[in-house]
């Protein structure tokens, strides 16, 4: 077989590789829209049934399909009875009123019907079962402001009585009940309760299933494809290779599937995938490393300042023995580091700012010695001009060798380095002894608060008000350059 074919059948094996994915990607996508819906159907319960959007004081009608009646039998939802037949009473009502007039002895016993009803509903509160109880609270304040009456009961039974839908008129009374009263009520509902103790849910029953049985055969399908083709990987292994599908199968926390819908949105390469996941990265990222690096900075400096109050400056400075230190290695670090800068600065860094040390303090003598006069007369003695120049230049080669040496000596010989130690330590005791000093101690605290105080103001503020997705996006086009680019696959073309 040719490289040509090998290639062709290579970009065919990926290229149904990469439909599958995203047919299983949009199958999985189409579950979880259907386990958004489910569990927000209950809270958006009124909106699907009525189709009403309140903004202040605007309503929007939405024209909706009958949502509700399709939906309601896969939460166990039933009309409840009590609600039911209220409502069912105020329609014979009105169709009894038409008939035979508001005077007419049935009218009076269908008003008489809905105040006992009205009674009913306030004592026993059917709304509770549909946790709805704040509606039935609703309904009672708009029945006390329509009547003007303290009383929800008494409100009802005026509102239901033959003198007031005369007085007031049926026509106008009936219609603001069907306006502000009836759709409150029709929002109740009853919900049985199974025997896990929960609401009844046919989900599974009725939607999830068949979305379950499509990804176990896919996971099944999967796991053996991979068992197969990477030697030595167990089922078990595989599954875990998996692991993200196994939320597919969950019968519980269905809101958790986001995980594996994304994860397969990602693996199917689909147009424009890779920079939606971007900017959400970049939002995401930035939204929390503005967050993150202000708690840090922030309670690192308080942190600093707690310690300067309590007086941890104070015993540091005064090389207090009350004051606990934990030693790791029985080194003295600090002592280590000032033996390595300074054999470093001698034997390595001093010989080679040497030559310029040495013109450096050949000029300063030489300016010094052309201010005295005898100086100057020793210059106008014929033969001896150039003598003042070669005895400055011959004292600074001494005085630079001598010191070197010196230095040299003392870090090598034990007792110079014993005795650089005690001047050190004498040197350090006298500015602690100074420093013990009450006012010098609450000045220096007070100012290092202070200054960390303006370095938390005006470097972290400004710090957090940085554009953190440049940062992050930058922080992406260094991690890009970094990273080898793939190999083209050139297929191989036949003379």
């Amino acid at each position: 077989m040719s490289t040509l074919e090998k290639f062709t059948m290579r970009k065919k094996r990926l290229t149904r590789r990469i439909l599958l994915e995203r047919v299983m990607a949009a199958i999985a996508l189409s579950n979880l829209a259907f386990v958004i819906f489910d569990l927000t159907y209950i809270p958006w319960r009124n909106f699907w049934l009525q189709g009403n959007i309140k903004l202040v004081n605007l309503t929007i009608n939405v024209p909706l399909p009958p949502i509700t009646q399709w939906y309601d039998p896969v939460k166990g939802i039933e009309p409840h009875r009590d609600t039911q037949r209220y409502l069912n009473t105020v329609n014979q009502l009105e169709e009894q009123i038409s008939q035979t007039g508001l005077p007419s002895p049935e009218v009076k016993k269908l008003l008489a019907e809905l105040q006992l009803q009205s009674t009913e509903m306030i004592d026993t509160n059917p709304f509770e079962v549909a946790n709805k109880t704040g509606t039935l609270e609703k309904i009672k304040n708009r029945m006390r402001q329509h009547l003007i009456n303290e009383s929800a009961k008494e409100s009802f039974r005026e509102f239901w009585s033959y003198p007031f839908l005369s007085q007031r008129g049926w026509q106008q009374e009936l219609a603001y009940f069907q306006r502000e009263i009836q759709p409150l009520i029709e929002t109740n509902y009853f919900r049985p309760i199974g025997e896990s103790g929960q609401p009844v849910d046919f989900f599974f029953e009725r939607i999830d299933w068949i979305f379950f049985l499509i990804f176990s055969i896919e996971l099944i399908a999967r796991v053996i494809y991979i068992s197969r083709t990477h030697k030595g990987v167990s089922w078990r292994e595989a599954i875990i290779w998996r692991w993200y599908d196994l939320f597919l199968l969950l019968p519980f926390w269905r809101w958790l599937r986001i995980i594996p819908v994304y994860m397969r949105l990602k693996h199917s390469q689909i147009r424009g995938f890779e920079k939606l996941q971007r900017q959400f990265n970049q939002l995401f990222i930035a939204n929390f490393a503005e967050e993150i690096i202000e708690v840090v900075v922030v309670g690192v400096i308080d942190q600093m300042q707690d310690s300067i109050r309590r007086g941890d400056l104070s015993d540091w400075l005064t090389h207090s023995q009350n004051r606990p230190y934990v030693d790791l290695n029985n080194t003295d670090e600090v002592a280590e580091i000032s033996n390595i800068i300074t054999k470093l600065a001698v034997y390595r860094i001093l010989p080679k700012v040497q030559p310029d040390i040495e013109i450096l303090l050949q000029h300063n003598i030489e300016s010094v010695l052309q201010n005295l006069p005898a100086y100057r007369s020793m210059q106008a003695i014929p033969g001896i001009t150039n003598l003042p120049k070669q005895l400055t230049e011959k004292l600074v080669a001494e005085i630079s060798q001598a010191t070197y040496h010196g230095l040299t000596s003392a870090i090598e010989d034990p007792v110079g380095a014993k005795l650089s130690g005690n001047l050190i330590n004498h040197l350090g005791e006298a500015i602690a002894q100074e420093v013990k000093n009450q006012h010098t101690i609450e000045r220096i605290q007070s100012l290092l608060i202070d200054m960390l105080e303006e370095i938390k103001i005006n470097y972290v503020e400004r710090l957090s008000q940085e554009d953190m997705e440049q940062i992050v996006a930058q922080t992406r086009q260094l991690r890009q350059r970094t990273q080898p680019k793939p190999v083209e696959i050139i297929p191989y073309k036949q003379k």
